[in-house]
């Protein structure tokens, strides 16, 4: 069980991912609505994908009615990024018993930029706090949904250009590691390697081929990186 301090400090770390995901998970729920599903739909689609771009891909895939293969491939290209996440998620994670698999299903774009630099406060058990995080952050989701579903219910909106609302929300925290990073290596890495794949390979065949480069860089650089982080902690300038 979960005390009022592990909550309160949780709390207090996503209130970034709190703002973006109302706002977020509205434009998803007005979208939603504006192809004839409701509340409901918002509801359990937020509770049980919980994939921002993944959901925002399924309106598209709905209001087209894609074929059952077509939704499922093309998801698992989407979110073929969650593979990386979970890779470097597997120390955290390690001794949190069965909530493991519900952090590793909770592992957004957003939780996991919370979660990679998160220390637990003093007095806080440090896996309940990784735990309060993602439920916190999961229920700000749901929330936005199902609110967005029923404002454009209630009231109609024009939902052109709301997409853009979480590549928003990313970058705001994208910027904000960049600031508190030991080492922006790993950034470099990655915007190098994407920029070549989109160059060489295309915007539609650009991801597995940018992935596996930042994966096999990453993998070959873990050592010098986790000195770096090392000799951060322990204030060594760098």
């Amino acid at each position: 069980m979960l005390n009022r301090r592990t909550w309160s400090a949780a709390f207090h770390a996503t209130i970034p991912v709190l703002m973006g995901y109302l706002a977020i998970g509205m434009a998803f729920g007005l979208m939603l609505q504006s192809i004839g599903y409701g509340a409901a739909w918002a509801f359990f689609m937020s509770l049980v994908i919980y994939a921002g771009s993944g959901q925002y891909l399924g309106v598209s895939l709905l209001a087209a009615g894609a074929a059952l293969s077509q939704t499922a491939f093309l998801t698992l290209m989407i979110n073929f990024r969650h593979l990386v996440y979970g890779l470097s998620m597997l120390e955290k994670f390690r001794g949190m018993g069965k909530r493991k698999l519900y952090m590793i299903f909770s592992l957004t774009d957003e939780t996991y930029a919370l979660l990679s630099a998160a220390k637990a406060p003093k007095g806080v058990e440090e896996h309940d706090y990784y735990f309060a995080i993602a439920l916190l952050d999961h229920s700000y989701w749901i929330a936005g949904s199902v609110l967005g579903s029923v404002l454009g219910s209630a009231l109609g909106f024009d939902t052109t250009g709301v997409d853009f609302a979480m590549t928003a929300l990313f970058l705001v925290i994208a910027v904000g590691q960049w600031r508190e990073a030991g080492s922006h290596l790993p950034a470099l890495l990655g915007g190098a390697a994407t920029l070549a794949s989109l160059l060489l390979a295309g915007a539609e065949d650009m991801l597995l081929p940018a992935l596996g480069v930042i994966v096999l860089a990453l993998t070959l650089l873990r050592s010098r990186l986790s000195a770096q982080a090392g000799g951060n902690e322990t204030g060594v300038s760098l």
